[in-house]
């Protein structure tokens, strides 16, 4: 059972240098938005304290971590601007897990069992049948040397569980409030598998307690670990550090989670989201706080007060982040325009022309085609002989001289008073014969950047005649 009182604002670190956190990623999949949440929570909480965020890669399972989840992980971090204080790799401490079992075994905390996966199934079914929880009835603890003895000959390798106090289990989470679980009613759980690898729960209470983290900040899918884990470290002499559990992420389908996909960090990378509109959207998502582009990851460690989380599932977006998204582009200088596109023949002035119009980097290359493409009939008037006329009107009322804000009114006004046209009727012909698309630019400002001869030429052009012999 598990109960919950108001947040105590107690407690919360108040010396800098005191505070160590650490994000602990599998490498068994690309990170999602839900584990980059985590990660930022850590990184903002740490440096808010003056403290350290700690990269540990969890990689015991060595059957489904890849070097390239890994090495993913690592750049999704250093692609947010997280810097990282110290690192470090579960597959490098399996020495520590050794005598963490060994101490256990010592201190009868830790016993090996013999049941197969099928005979503990059967258990299970039988107690939840019963209309019982499905906790482990303790049989190994009464085996006898003779009976391991003989399950060891018939080829049985056990594994091993971790024997609870039967006592309360409470902490103080700095999100949830008070947190009371009854031992009693937790199953042993198990530490080591028929393998000998050491199982998250006892690798993670080993290494948190060493190192030692000060504060796990992490899911509330994690809150029956955290119960298990406060006994672990206890068991093996280290004080647990304070916790707090985030409520997890959703979407219109449904949770968010690295088995069930959505948000990958790479895919959004990739498909040109900042990672500032990451960072100011994540660290406000489940608090009161406005959903605003922040001006720097510093500001947002200012901001940052791990109280403003709620208990409610926050819901991730994907419009909302496009609409940030899409404000940055329009706050994005030409020299970072030219580091994301890589294309040399972005000039400041036709930046400042296309920037209102850019929502991602590939929108760089095809507006900046309208630049580029000089001599390309953009828009062939000639069937609507009304337009076909106009447009050869537009061309000849094109004034000479300066090329500028008041010429671009000039021409505009004797157009008007020429043809009579106002409005979509006005303005709809020069749009297409200058760029082929009914939305875009602003006249004005393509009209400018073009020049005389370009805007001359495509008139002509979409009007079916041409300038060149």
């Amino acid at each position: 059972m598990t109960t919950h009182a108001p947040r105590s604002t107690q407690h919360l670190p108040q010396a800098a240098g005191q505070v160590l956190v650490r994000f602990a990623p599998s490498p068994t999949g690309w990170l999602h938005v839900g584990n980059l949440r985590t990660a930022l929570v850590n990184y903002l909480f740490a440096k808010h304290h003056g403290g350290q965020f700690m990269l540990r890669i969890d990689d015991t399972d060595r059957e489904r971590s890849r070097d390239e989840y890994e090495e993913s992980i690592r750049h999704d971090l250093d692609w947010m601007g997280f810097k990282v204080d110290l690192h470090t790799k579960q597959s490098e401490r399996f020495e520590r897990y050794d005598l963490a079992k060994a101490r256990l075994i010592e201190t009868g905390r830790l016993y090996p069992c013999y049941e197969t996966a099928e005979e503990l199934d059967i258990k299970r079914k039988m107690l939840v049948g019963r209309g019982l929880p499905p906790i482990y009835d303790r049989a190994a603890l009464k085996l006898t040397d003779a009976q391991k003895a003989q399950a060891e000959s018939e080829g049985r390798r056990p594994h091993w569980r971790f024997k609870m106090n039967h006592a309360p289990i409470v902490w103080d989470d700095l999100i949830r409030g008070s947190v009371t679980f009854d031992g009693a009613k937790i199953s042993d759980p198990v530490l080591i598998r028929e393998d000998g690898v050491a199982l998250f729960t006892l690798s993670t209470s080993v290494d948190d307690g060493e190192m030692p983290i000060t504060h796990i900040l992490r899911g509330e899918d994690h809150v029956s670990n955290t119960a298990v884990q406060v006994q672990v470290m206890e068991a093996l002499g280290h004080t647990p550090p304070r916790f707090g559990h985030m409520a997890l992420l959703k979407m219109k389908e449904g949770k968010i989670s690295k088995r069930e996909g959505g948000g990958d960090i790479r895919s959004l990378r990739e498909g040109g989201v900042f990672p500032l509109v990451l960072a100011s959207y994540l660290a406000k998502i489940g608090t009161s706080d406005a959903i605003e582009l922040a001006g720097s990851l510093d500001e947002l460690v200012q901001q940052f007060d791990i109280r403003k989380l709620g208990r409610a599932m926050a819901n991730y977006d994907p419009e909302e982040l496009a609409r940030l998204n899409l404000k940055q582009w329009h706050r994005t200088s030409y020299e970072q325009a030219v580091e994301l596109s890589g294309d040399g023949r972005l000039t400041p002035s036709i930046w400042e022309v296309i920037r209102p119009n850019v929502k991602s980097k590939e929108d760089i290359f095809s507006l900046l085609s309208v630049f580029t493409n000089d001599g390309v009939i953009y828009a062939d008037a000639r069937s609507d002989s009304k337009d076909r006329d106009y447009l050869k009107t537009a061309a000849s009322l094109l004034p000479t001289g300066e090329w500028n804000e008041v010429a671009w009114e000039n021409f505009v006004a004797a157009l008007k008073q020429q043809t009579g046209r106002k409005g979509k009727d006005l303005f709809m012909p020069l749009r297409l014969a200058l760029t082929a698309d009914q939305e875009g630019f602003e006249l004005k400002n393509l009209f400018l950047q073009l020049g005389r001869d370009t805007v001359q030429a495509r008139l002509l052009d979409a009007a079916g005649m041409t300038m060149n012999p």
